[in-house]
């Protein structure tokens, strides 16, 4: 498999192309999954929900819209700038890398959309999931938004071209038993570009013992934005409840 730099998130989510890609994102989807998941976990209008991991914080900006105040937070310098145009009473945005605790406490802390696994070590996995845990109110829920691994594998699409403001992005993906790696090539302005997006393949017994060692107690699991059952073979997502 392609080497990949340790930091790839770090210039591919910093990079315009990036937004370019994936501009037509399903968002009403997103919406949708925002009403369920904050119903379901029954929080009052008081709640202080950080959600880790942002990006330019479209979800973080239709939570506050909801009636939460919410704090963004993502390490892309880039998108948090992005983001802060949006900032008003009780919504804002920080630049923070997820390993690290905050020093204040949430009522919630949504991690969504696969924003999770990207690390080299996985030391840095139960790093993050434990400075969730730490970062939690005592009667605080934390979520984390996966892919389901045996869903990606049983439908895994090799190679992809995908045209996007006149921009032929050629895509490969492959998986093995410790990552799945999506490879994005294009040229632009007479410049050659190659991005990867790399995430742990990580199934839910791996988590548990994440959780088992960092302390956190697994209350949930979901397996689609409707909220229905996890199912290991069939689901898409795998969506974890936790304390």
């Amino acid at each position: 498999m392609q080497e990949i730099p340790e930091s790839w998130y770090t210039s591919w989510f910093n990079s315009p192309y990036y937004h370019i890609l994936y501009k037509d994102r399903d968002y009403s989807e997103a919406a949708g999954f925002m009403d369920n998941l904050t119903r379901a976990l029954n929080l009052p209008k008081s709640a202080h929900i950080l959600d880790l991991a942002c990006g330019r914080g479209r979800h973080s900006i239709y939570l506050a819209g909801l009636g939460y105040r919410v704090t963004g937070a993502d390490l892309s310098p880039k998108s948090i700038a992005e983001a802060k145009k949006h900032e008003r009473p009780g919504l804002q945005f920080v630049i923070h890398d997820m390993c690290l605790p905050f020093l204040e406490s949430f009522d919630a802390i949504f991690n969504l959309f696969t924003s999770f696994g990207y690390f080299e070590s996985a030391n840095d996995n139960l790093r993050a999931i434990r400075a969730i845990k730490q970062s939690l109110a005592p009667d605080g829920v934390g979520v984390i938004d996966f892919l389901n691994v045996n869903h990606v594998a049983e439908h895994l699409v090799a190679n992809e071209e995908k045209t996007v403001d006149g921009i032929a992005f050629k895509i490969t993906r492959q998986i093995d038993d410790k990552f799945i790696t999506k490879t994005i090539s294009f040229e632009d302005q007479g410049k050659e570009h190659v991005f990867a997006e790399r995430v742990s393949a990580m199934d839910l017994d791996q988590f548990k013992a994440y959780f088992e060692i960092a302390g956190v107690t697994l209350i949930n699991t979901y397996g689609d934005y409707e909220l229905a059952p996890f199912d290991p073979d069939t689901s898409e997502r795998l969506i974890l409840i936790f304390k």
